[in-house]
C-alpha cells in the first residue's frame, strides 16, 4: 500500500488531510507523517486489530434486506478525519444558533402561529406536513424546548466551506458509534492520541443525562429517567442499549410502562410500581401512543401523550418535533434564524429547490441530470435520486413524482463533498465524507466536539449511510 501523499489522487475535491499540493493541512501534520513511518504493512495490521476489536466489542448496525433484518459488524477506517478547533468553535456556535430557532419554530407554530400570519414560513408547507401533529397544539414543554437531541448532517464543499445539508429532529441516532470510534483509534493508535492535542469527546452520555434531567417534572437531584426502545429488532438498538448503559437509565419497551389513574407514568419491575420522569423515546410519534396516535401500536404506551400534556412525564423527543424535521423547511432555516433571533445564520444551507413554486420546480423538471432529488420526509438515503449517475427511465419516473406531488420533493445541486484518506482493500483512496454533530437543549446548550464522520466506502460514491454501504472514521477537533 502506497503512502506517498505527494501522489495521492484527490484533485477533484477539497480533500480533509492533503492539499491539492500533497503536503498535509494544518493539524494533519504528525498524522500523516506517523502513518508514512509506519509503512503499508503496519498500517494494514492495524486496519485488522481495529476489525478484531469491533468484533470483540459487538459493535453492530442492523441493515433491513427483504423484510429480514441482518445484524452486521460496523464498518470503520482507522485514518482519523482532523478538523482544527478554531473552525468548530464557530461551527459549534452556528449549530445552537440553529437548533435555538428551530426550537422557537416548533413552539411557535404549536402555539400562536405568528411564523405562519407573518408570511415568512407558507401556512400550506406546515398544514400539508405528514408530521405536524394536531395532539401537540397549546403543549408548553419545559424551556419551551420540543427538540432536545438535534443530528445535523454537515457537508464542505469545494470552496472549503461547511454547509447544512440537513436536520434530524424526530429520533437521531449514530452518537454512540461517534463514541465507540474513539475507543477503537484508542486501541489501534495510543501514540498518535498522545501525541496530539485532541479535544476529548466521551463526555456526550454525560450531557445527556443532565439535559434529560432538566426536563423533569418533579425537582429531585436524580430523577427516573428510562429509554424507550421499539426492541432488539430495531436497526439503531445497538445505540439504545449503549446510551442507557452510559447514562444509568434504564433500558425499557412498551410493555414496561403504564400510564396510571393519577395519569402518572409508572416502570413495571420486581418490586411493583415505581415513577418515571423523564422518557428519550427512540420511537416515532405515530407508534408511541395508541391512543393518541396509531391504534394498532404495539410498541408504545397507551395515555403516554396524556401524560405528557397533563406535566406529568417529560418526552425527548417532544412528539410533534417532525414538523422542523422536513427538507422543505429545512429551506427556510436561515430565515428562521433571522426571524426568532435577528441574526444571520452562521452556517449556511445547501441551496435547496422547492418544487412545490412553480418557477423552482420547472427549473428542477428542466436539470434532473445535474441535481439530487429528495423526499421531503425520508431519512438514511432512501428515495433519493442523484441526477448524474441515474437512468433516463429513473429522471422520467421522478419528473412524474415531483408533478404529482411537488410538495414532497426538494432538490439541490450535486455537492462536490470533502473527501478524506480512506483505506479500500490494499490502497488508500479520497473517498467522500460528511459529518453529523449532535446538539442538545434542555436547560442549557451542548455540541460535541466534532461528530460521527461517515464515510462513502466505495470509490466514487456520494452515498455515506450505514444502510447504503457506507462506513464512518474518528473525528478530531485539534487545537
Amino acid at each position: 500500500m502506497k503512502l506517498d501523499w505527494q501522489t495521492y489522487d484527490h484533485a477533484r475535491h477539497y480533500d480533509e488531510l492533503v492539499t491539492p499540493a500533497g503536503r498535509a493541512r494544518p493539524g494533519a501534520t504528525s498524522l500523516l507523517a506517523h502513518l508514512k513511518n509506519l509503512g503499508g504493512d503496519e498500517v494494514l495490521r492495524r486496519k485488522k486489530l481495529a476489525e478484531q476489536a469491533i468484533k470483540a466489542m459487538g459493535i453492530t448496525f442492523t441493515v433491513y434486506s427483504d423484510g429480514s433484518n441482518i445484524d452486521r459488524e460496523w464498518p470503520f477506517d482507522i485514518i482519523p478525519r482532523i478538523i482544527r478547533a478554531k473552525e468548530w468553535e464557530r461551527t459549534a456556535a452556528g449549530l445552537k444558533q440553529r437548533l435555538t430557532a428551530l426550537n422557537m419554530f416548533i413552539d411557535d407554530l404549536y402555539n400562536e402561529q405568528k411564523v405562519l400570519k407573518d408570511g415568512v414560513v407558507p401556512r400550506h408547507v406546515i398544514m400539508e406536513s405528514g408530521n405536524f401533529r394536531e395532539q401537540c397544539v397549546g403543549m408548553r414543554p419545559a424551556h419551551g424546548v420540543w427538540a432536545h437531541i438535534c443530528g445535523s448532517d454537515l457537508v464542505r464543499d469545494a470552496d472549503g466551506r461547511i454547509y447544512v445539508l440537513e436536520d434530524n429532529l424526530r429520533v437521531p441516532s449514530g452518537v454512540s458509534y461517534m463514541l465507540e470510534n474513539r475507543r477503537i483509534t484508542k486501541r489501534v493508535f495510543p501514540e498518535l492520541l498522545e501525541a496530539n492535542d485532541i479535544v476529548p469527546n466521551g463526555d456526550y452520555p454525560a450531557q445527556l443525562f443532565d439535559t434529560l434531567a432538566s426536563l423533569s417534572p418533579r425537582p429531585k437531584d436524580d430523577p427516573e429517567i428510562a429509554l424507550l426502545t421499539p426492541g432488539i429488532y430495531n436497526s439503531a438498538y445497538f445505540e439504545h442499549a449503549f446510551l442507557a448503559q452510559h447514562m444509568g437509565a434504564e433500558l425499557v419497551e412498551g410493555g414496561d410502562l403504564v400510564v396510571g389513574d393519577d395519569d402518572c407514568v409508572y416502570m413495571r419491575n420486581i418490586e411493583g410500581l415505581s415513577r418515571v420522569d423523564v422518557i428519550y423515546r427512540r420511537i416515532d410519534d405515530m407508534f408511541l401512543d395508541p391512543e393518541a396516535f396509531r391504534k394498532d401500536s404495539m410498541l408504545g404506551v397507551k395515555g403516554l401523550t396524556r401524560a405528557w400534556r397533563k406535566g406529568k412525564v417529560a418526552l425527548a423527543n417532544a412528539p410533534g418535533t417532525g414538523v422542523a424535521d422536513d427538507k422543505v423547511v429545512c429551506a427556510y432555516v436561515p430565515e428562521l434564524i433571522k426571524y426568532y433571533l435577528g441574526e444571520d445564520a452562521i452556517i449556511p444551507n445547501v441551496p435547496t429547490y422547492l418544487c412545490f413554486v412553480d418557477k423552482q420546480r420547472e427549473y428542477v423538471l428542466k436539470n434532473l441530470d445535474k441535481l439530487v432529488v429528495k423526499p421531503a420526509n425520508e431519512s438514511g438515503g432512501y428515495g433519493i435520486m442523484i441526477g448524474p449517475v441515474a437512468t433516463k427511465a429513473m429522471r422520467a419516473e421522478f419528473a412524474e413524482r415531483i408533478k404529482a406531488s411537488p410538495r414532497d420533493y426538494v432538490a439541490q445541486p450535486v455537492v462536490a463533498i470533502s473527501t478524506a484518506p480512506t483505506i479500500l482493500g490494499r490502497e488508500i483512496v479520497p473517498c467522500h465524507v460528511d459529518l453529523r454533530p449532535f446538539s442538545l437543549q434542555g436547560a442549557k446548550h451542548f455540541v460535541t466536539a466534532g461528530g460521527l464522520t461517515r464515510v462513502a466506502m466505495r470509490r466514487g460514491s456520494l452515498v455515506v449511510n450505514s444502510s447504503q454501504g457506507g462506513g464512518s472514521k474518528d473525528t478530531w477537533i485539534v487545537n
